[in-house]
């Protein structure tokens, strides 16, 4: 009897984890993070968006770090078309000390990011949208107060080298939104480290 009330509960938990996220086509709610230079910042900020690039990373991963420059590179050319990028870190830095939030201002400040690195603290936000790795792409279409997901997946085809890269899955994305194109394809696997969750 014991063993099948623990079996129970360990079933009751591992559903309670089970993270559904977002699908393309889906409309994403909005949320207000506490950046690297301690503001709070949300999606709706951006009065002149016409979308985001909301990408889930972390300091510590080797393929955070291998995509960092062409996380910096997108954001370089897109946010002054309209879709900046939105890094949030949903680590648990109890697990991963890099991943700590002074270690992340740390981070943001030697690379000299352009755009916000957000702490998901509650991790809350990472669960909601269904991310899963380092990195992890979300590129959303702003319209009105609404932000519909149109890619979820890998920043390209190549994590070992940059200059080995032949499919640039969001930069296509976002030029295709940009010309009031489809997105094809609009999902990949995201390939990186898994999230450190709390246990």
């Amino acid at each position: 009897m014991k063993k099948l009330a623990f079996i129970s509960l360990a079933l009751l938990a591992l559903c309670s984890f089970t993270i559904t996220g977002y699908n393309v086509g889906d409309k994403a709610t909005d949320f207000k993070l506490k950046n690297v230079d301690g503001k709070m910042v949300s999606l709706a900020d951006y009065k002149d968006a016409k979308g985001y690039i909301v990408v889930f990373t972390c300091n510590h991963c080797p393929f955070a770090k291998a995509y960092e420059d062409r996380i910096i590179g997108l954001n370089t050319k897109y946010a002054s078309k309209g879709y900046p990028v939105i890094a949030i870190s949903s680590n648990d830095p109890s697990q991963v000390d890099e991943d700590s939030y002074a270690n992340m201002q740390q981070r943001a400040k030697a690379k000299n990011y352009a755009f916000p690195y957000l702490f998901d603290e509650s991790q809350s936000i990472a669960k909601s949208y269904g991310a899963t790795r380092t990195p992890h792409v979300f590129v959303l279409e702003k319209s009105g107060n609404d932000y519909t997901v149109k890619y979820i997946g890998a920043i390209d085809d190549n994590s070992d080298d940059a200059t080995a890269v032949k499919e640039k899955y969001v930069e296509n994305a976002v030029d295709n939104l940009l010309a009031g194109k489809p997105v094809n394809p609009s999902s990949t696997k995201a390939i990186g480290c898994g999230i450190k969750w709390k246990s």
